[in-house]
């Protein structure tokens, strides 16, 4: 990560005054500092961080992700860049979408669940892959760069559904962590929201699509609706500008293409069926925000029954037990979670903490391990470092705790009360 923010620095500081392309999709002259290759690379090593950050894959119905990717990829085909497009849907009932620079693009759950057609969708990710190919999302990465040079790790709320462990995503995972956080400008929005429609007009959607999809953001915008305001409301702004922009654009373009809603339902018909175990899940987790254990148990225990392959149901109940100080049983839960979905840094998180409560030091380290592959977290490193102290490996035990130590988070100052009680020097995060 020092290499790479350095190298990437360093061509900023001297291509700055004389960088200078015409962009893919509007045609503008504009500073363009990093390169297309840059940009890709960079989407690619943080597109999996960004995904854990965000809830991980959604799992239990595996058509939906691919149904996503092939109405993503009919886009892409008609887009004014070729990028290597990528499609994915997050295990997160936030409602929102994102772009990575290099095409790589995520949609939440909780936003599919609120769209009424196919060509809903198709707004939505048109918008999206204009962000990447108008470069949008590698300008966000190029301000986000220029923030940290010099700045190795830098925590950053891992932006999940839930905040279990306090997880803050430290070192290699901060600069995914700081362009999620970034918001677009307005021009960027109505340029995204522009060329995006053609795109859908292109691919044979109803541009107008766009416009009743506007209509609804501003509505539930006004009506300050819990969990919008945190996703794409705040990401994405909606206004009557907006949507008056978007009319103007649909008659320009005067097509009327397809809606499929039938189509679209019967798509994400599972997730349509399992959303009250959502519901009751996401209540859960609110109740464990407020130390209220019993009622989120009852509500986790409705969330399993009512669809037991998902993963975060039982990675719930791990994390219970685990406060409840039944570490047997949330090992036992957060495995049944590790079998239902063993690409979720968090199951292996859980997984690890409870086997160190038991004293199980190596398969407690191969799951913390495991987790620092998939986001490297502060609450990892503090518990590799303190199982590192405790078999007298000081060396490793600083390494862990320093990284750890860089997060201002409880967790964060765990690791530097450890450090200081070793005789070891830490700068405050």
């Amino acid at each position: 990560m020092r290499r790479v923010i350095g190298l990437l620095s360093g061509c900023i500081l001297l291509s700055v005054l004389t960088a200078c392309a015409v962009n893919p999709v509007t045609g503008q002259n504009e500073l363009n500092i990093i390169s297309t290759e840059q940009e890709v690379s960079l989407g690619a090593q943080n597109y999996v961080p960004a995904q854990q950050m965000q809830g991980g894959l959604y799992k239990v119905d595996p058509r939906v992700g691919a149904y996503v990717q092939e109405v993503g990829q009919k886009l892409a085909a008609v887009s004014d860049r070729p990028l290597p497009y990528e499609f994915v849907v997050l295990n997160n009932s936030i409602p929102n979408a994102w772009a990575m620079p290099g095409g790589k693009l995520a949609v939440n759950r909780g936003l599919l669940t609120e769209l009424n057609n196919e060509a809903e969708l198709a707004a939505v990710l048109g918008h999206e892959i204009t962000h990447a190919a108008a470069r949008h999302s590698a300008q966000q990465m190029q301000r986000a760069l220029l923030l940290q040079a010099g700045v190795m790790a830098v925590a950053a709320a891992a932006g999940s559904a839930d905040d279990r462990y306090g997880p803050l995503a430290v070192g290699t995972a901060a600069l995914a962590a700081s362009v999620l956080n970034q918001r677009y400008s307005r021009e960027a929005e109505l340029e995204a929201d522009y060329y995006g429609m053609a795109y859908m007009a292109r691919a044979g959607y109803d541009p107008s699509a766009a416009v009743t999809l506007q209509e609804t953001f501003v509505r539930l915008s006004e009506g300050r609706q819990t969990g919008w305001l945190d996703g794409l409301l705040a990401s994405h702004p909606p206004s009557a500008e907006r949507v008056a922009q978007n009319r103007l654009r649909a008659q320009q373009l005067g097509i009327r293409g397809e809606l499929n809603a039938e189509r679209y339902r019967d798509r994400i018909a599972t997730l349509l069926k399992d959303q009250p175990a959502y519901e009751a899940y996401d209540q859960a987790v609110e109740a464990v925000g407020k130390k209220n254990f019993e009622k989120a148990q009852t509500l986790v225990a409705q969330a399993v029954k009512a669809q037991p392959r998902e993963a975060l149901f039982h990675g719930l109940q791990g994390y219970l037990a685990l406060q409840q100080s039944r570490p047997s049983e949330a090992l036992a839960d957060y495995e049944r979670a590790l079998a239902l979905d063993g690409g979720y840094y968090q199951h292996y998180v859980g997984a690890g903490l409870a086997a160190k409560a038991l004293k199980r030091d190596a398969p407690a380290m191969q799951y913390l391990e495991k987790s620092l592959t998939l986001l490297p977290t502060a609450t990892a490193h503090n518990a590799l470092g303190e199982l590192a102290l405790a078999r007298g490996d000081r060396g490793r035990a600083i390494e862990h705790l320093r990284i750890a130590a860089q997060s201002d988070s409880p967790v964060g100052k765990q690791a530097r009360d450890t450090l200081s009680r070793m005789g070891v020097p830490i700068a405050a995060p």
